[in-house]
């Protein structure tokens, strides 16, 4: 039996952003070539080579990791310190880069010669500079292009701040027509 309504149709589906359909087809070729190249490796000299090669790639970047945590715990707690004395902290020029030394360390840590490249290549202070400006222009364009009440337009006020550094301890005083305290929600008795 028909009404005469129309029947509703189920709404379209959002299209899948390129990164959400190219990541797994990127990562599976990745594995893929990794493993044809460790048993490469392995035919041309043998396997106990390429066990050695991915120990050594274990334990280096564990000492990396290691080493930039280190680094940017100390770091931490002299900025820190130097707030609490009064002085405004120094900017450090090796402070940066830590991020980028933890995940090439974690890179050598993934077995496979490709992902150890890669670790080794993120451990070299020109290829961090270019890394890290290449993130920082990423980032702030796409914090332009945010529109207000974005998790963008977020970040943009909370990055906000005074030039001097300080906080100021207030109260919030209300002026209202009435000074009677009103409650937002009825009692919950009956």
């Amino acid at each position: 039996m028909t009404t005469g309504a129309q029947t509703p149709r189920t709404p379209a589906r959002p299209r899948r952003s390129r990164l959400r359909t190219f990541l797994p087809l990127g990562i599976a070729a990745w594995l893929v070539l990794e493993i044809w190249l460790l048993t490469m490796v392995a035919g041309a000299s043998s396997g106990l080579v390429v066990f050695l090669l991915l120990v050594a790639g274990v334990v280096l970047g564990s000492v990396v990791i290691k080493g930039a945590g280190r680094r940017a715990f100390r770091n931490l707690t002299e900025t820190l310190q130097q707030q609490q004395s009064g002085a405004m902290p120094t900017a450090r020029p090796n402070s940066e880069g830590n991020g980028l030394m933890m995940l090439g360390g974690l890179l050598l840590m993934v077995p496979g010669l490709i992902s150890d490249a890669l670790g080794l290549l993120l451990l070299l202070p020109p290829i961090q500079k270019a890394v890290s400006r290449y993130a920082e222009r990423t980032f702030e364009r796409r914090l332009r292009e945010a529109g207000p009440g974005t998790l963008g337009d977020a970040f943009r006020q909370a990055r906000m701040h005074r030039p001097d550094g300080k906080v100021v301890q207030g109260e919030v005083i209300r002026d209202d027509a009435d000074d009677a305290p009103r409650d937002p929600r009825p009692p919950l008795t009956r």
